[in-house]
């Protein structure tokens, strides 16, 4: 007889990370191509000597310098394993198995998995015909067993962004004791000036949290570090679920040193952000349909013939990821990347 385990584990939908092929391009996991900010590889060599401590459980360092850049008190700050780890963490201290959480879907594809892994239901609600969030089918879906709300923006995996209005409307319409979740784990890369400012929003809400992480524009995607912005009450619950010492000590001092490289982050954003443009126009010339995009990366809405495209890139030596039936998400990389992905798509019967 083996060991029981929860009979709907069989279930869960595994997360699925983007592949990595020896010998070809790899644009499936938005990373970024140029590693981790230069200035910040020193940093992390020095502190590989102190390994053999256990890191600062509170994350002093790194909470204290958010704040400072923030302009944010440091009690509304908590820190985690990426931000997905708080996403989870989110969920472990908003609900239970009769509590729901609401989610656009397609979107981060670990909101089901982590839904379901705390026993919540889930209630996906379909993006718009435009490959956005549609807030208005997402404020009806909320009813009293609604504890959480996800609002992915940009949205991954179709980079589409919200607009502070339409959100503020959203948030005025949803109620005080449900939690809304805004996942911007890109918003390093928005150049939208009516792009909102999850941070700013969840200063002046009590039932809104802002989620960033240091895995994109930091490229620090290896070290997993993320943090949230909410009030006092959240933050605490958060610190509260946390998996001890979870932040590993490398990725906190590598996050504080990446904090202070603000110029060199500046630059490597505006090189990525021309990068999405000169790809998403060469797209659009093309013949593909590519909703605007405010990430690191670009949606192709291929439906069924999502796989045909995978393959055709594969055996071009370029790896994209594939979301079977509804279109494939390509990460912005180098020049010489972004061009060996263009080559292939040229080549592909639109």
């Amino acid at each position: 007889m083996s060991a029981r385990t929860r009979p709907d584990l069989d279930q869960l939908p595994p997360y699925v990370a983007g592949r990595t092929v020896p010998g070809s391009i790899k644009l499936a996991s938005n990373e970024v191509s140029a590693g981790p900010l230069p200035s910040v590889v020193d940093t992390i060599t020095r502190a590989a000597t102190d390994v053999h401590r256990y890191p600062d459980m509170g994350a002093t360092k790194l909470v204290d310098a958010l704040s400072k850049q923030l302009e944010v008190d440091s009690e509304r700050i908590a820190v985690g394993c990426g931000s997905v780890a708080l996403c989870e963490q989110l969920v472990q201290a908003t609900c239970g198995e009769s509590d729901e959480v609401v989610f656009p879907w397609r979107s981060f594809e670990a909101y089901p998995i982590i839904t379901q892994v705390a026993g919540a239901g889930q209630v996906r609600v379909p993006l718009s015909e435009g490959h956005a969030l549609d807030l208005d089918a997402m404020a009806a879906a909320i009813t009293p067993a609604t504890r959480l709300v996800f609002v992915c923006t940009p949205n991954n995996p179709t980079g589409t962004t919200l607009h502070r209005a339409e959100l503020e409307r959203f948030l005025d319409s949803v109620p005080s004791d449900v939690l809304v979740v805004l996942d911007e784990a890109y918003r390093e890369f928005v150049n939208d000036p009516q792009a909102p400012d999850g941070v700013g929003i969840a200063l002046e809400r009590d039932n809104v949290v802002s989620l960033r992480t240091f895995s994109k524009a930091y490229g620090l995607a290896g070290l997993r570090a993320g943090y949230a912005v909410a009030s006092p009450k959240v933050a605490e619950a958060l610190r509260k679920v946390c998996i001890p010492f979870s932040v590993n000590a490398l990725a906190q001092e590598a996050a504080v040193a990446a904090l202070e490289a603000r110029t060199e982050l500046e630059e490597r954003c505006a090189n990525v952000i021309a990068e999405r443009t000169r790809v998403r126009d060469e797209l659009l010339t093309q013949g593909h349909d590519v909703p605007d995009t405010q990430a690191n990366f670009v949606w192709l809405p291929l439906g069924e013939r999502t796989q045909e495209f995978n393959e055709h890139c594969t055996e071009h030596r370029v790896i994209v990821r594939a979301f079977p039936g509804d279109g494939a998400r390509v990460t912005i990389g180098s020049p010489e990347e972004n061009d060996a992905f263009l080559a292939a798509t040229k080549a592909f019967p639109v």
